[in-house]
């Protein structure tokens, strides 16, 4: 059980919020520290890095992320059954090397068929070693958690410091880069990234204050946004906002004001707006203009106002939705999972678009809505026979977020991942899907959100049905398949589950000490 004095405070969850990071500090033992980068140079160096298996080529690695410290801060952040990712890496930063990790302000490859504002997913970068500046600290880029475009240098460059032990819990989509190692050392950072497994249902941390206090030293004002989040992670539902009255001189001075050639002017006259909710509910269209805005921030602000409007603003996101360009369809579907529930019928009017891109935000929102979308079932299986394999995808992990209120979800759920398997088999079977061609890192992109679905889901249906499924498989050619496949069954643990386990780690598991220097 663990103690609640390590869960986050109110303070640092917005902070990760609005700025995207956390810095914390892991209290071991030096010698395990030492132990570990020894262990890592010596494979490194000799063998080269092994990707996804430091964990078993070094197991110790372990131990950094069973502390109370960790599990608090993921709790915090992803809920009490977070998960490990299977993907995780050692960086190596050489000393002097100009062009370390190839040196470029990047976000990571993600997991999911869209990026999500909400934190499902997180990553720690971890030091092994006292970090100073001179060594060479991964560089992060505060508040820029939600932007797709680099904001350059709008925004702060932060190079975490700290002794060994020292981590940065970071937002999924944080901006980041490796920076210039200067001093004589080498320098070890382990990734490693988890994932949530549902929508929360109340605050998993130490919350005491319903109110948010925003910090200073943000790129740029998202209170809507922020607002989104906090209350998504309250386990809140409520997204209308009724502030009675507004005053006409003030409404007709922010209307003014989304037109002003300056960007920080309309995007906080979009913010107030959203604040005003309802009241503000006469000048959702000159909102939804704003989402095709060149500045990001002021388009994502217009998207979150309208998603708090209550009807003008759900009728102007699903219109944009539908009938918007594919960036600002995708600046809709943001706002649309802020709106709610409410949003479900023009949703489900969506799903049948004939634009895939458009069905397949569809999907994408009500998956987002979580199981107040549980109406959407039955559409969303229908969605799995869609002829777009990016839109089944987004079905697929929609099903896994809203869960199996009736018994339908986790056989649609095993079907698919069968089916992607069969798929899978038939050699030269690739697909012309101009979404599917994106993540090259996943190879069965059906068969990888499925199996994470049925770790969501597969408590809530027939043992039996689920572990057969899974079983297959762990036959896939996709590592990440068999990885979230092996998963789902060590989360199932009925005794079926645990046999198939054992019998595909006596062919799987890895030795710590084989190495090609001592191969028996």
């Amino acid at each position: 059980m663990l103690d609640a004095k390590y869960l986050l405070t109110d303070e640092q969850m917005v902070h990760f919020i609005t700025k995207g990071y956390l810095v914390l500090q892991n209290d071991l033992p030096e010698e395990l520290h030492q132990n570990v980068m020894s262990k890592i140079y010596r494979v490194l160096h000799e063998e080269g890095n092994p990707g996804n298996n430091i964990l078993p080529r070094v197991p110790e690695i372990q131990e950094f992320f069973d502390t109370p410290t960790v599990k608090g801060a993921l709790t915090s952040v992803l809920g009490p059954d977070y998960y490990m990712h299977p993907h995780r890496h050692c960086h190596y930063n050489k000393p002097k090397s100009t062009t370390p990790g190839g040196g470029q302000w990047h976000k990571d490859g993600y997991w999911s068929s869209m990026r999500s504002h909400r934190p499902w997913w997180a990553i720690i970068f971890y030091y092994t070693q006292d970090i100073t500046e001179e060594l060479g600290p991964t560089a992060i880029m505060p508040g820029t958690q939600y932007y797709e475009k680099f904001i350059g240098d709008k925004g702060e460059t932060l190079l975490p410091t700290g002794k060994a032990g020292t981590m940065v819990l970071v937002h999924f989509d944080l901006w980041h880069k490796a920076s210039l190692n200067v001093s004589d050392l080498d320098r070890y950072m382990l990734k490693f990234q988890f994932v949530r497994l549902k929508a929360p249902e109340y605050p998993s941390w130490n919350h005491l204050n319903k109110e948010m206090a925003i910090p200073d030293g943000l790129p740029a004002q998202h209170l809507n946004l922020w607002q989104d989040v906090w209350n998504w992670l309250r386990g809140e539902h409520e997204t209308r906002q009724d502030s009675g009255p507004a005053d006409e001189a003030r409404l007709l001075l922010l209307q003014n004001e989304l037109s002003s050639e300056d960007a920080e002017a309309r995007g906080k006259a979009a913010d107030e707006l959203g604040i005003l909710g309802e009241a503000a509910g006469a000048y959702a269209s000159a909102l939804g203009s704003l989402l095709n805005d060149p500045v990001e921030t002021a388009a994502l602000n217009a998207a979150y106002a309208l998603g708090r409007m209550g009807d003008n603003g759900i009728e102007e996101l699903v219109s944009q939705l539908s009938n918007g360009t594919n960036l600002t369809a995708e600046r809709a579907a943001y706002g649309l999972q802020g709106a709610g529930a409410e949003a479900i019928p023009g949703l489900l009017t969506t799903l049948k678009h004939p634009d895939e891109k458009r069905r397949g935000l569809a999907a994408f929102v009500l998956g987002m809505i979580g199981p107040s979308a549980q109406e959407a079932v039955p559409a969303l299986i229908a969605s799995l026979e869609d002829d777009s394999e990016w839109v089944r995808r987004n079905a697929v992990e929609a099903l896994g977020m809203i869960g199996n209120p009736s018994d339908q979800v986790v056989p649609a759920l095993t079907n698919a991942l069968v089916d992607s398997l069969l798929t899978e088999a038939r050699e030269g079977q690739n697909s012309s899907d101009v979404y599917v061609q994106q993540q090259k890192y996943i190879g069965n992109k059906i068969g990888y959100t499925a199996a994470l679905s049925l770790l969501r889901t597969g408590r809530e249906g027939d043992a039996q049905q689920v572990v057969s499924a899974l079983e297959q498989a762990l036959k896939s050619k996709d590592r990440y398949v068999r990885a979230y496949a092996s998963e789902a069954l060590t989360h199932l643990r009925t005794n079926e589950a645990i046999d198939v386990l054992i019998r595909y780690y006596r062919s799987s598991r890895w030795c710590p000490d084989t190495s090609k220097a001592s191969t028996f």
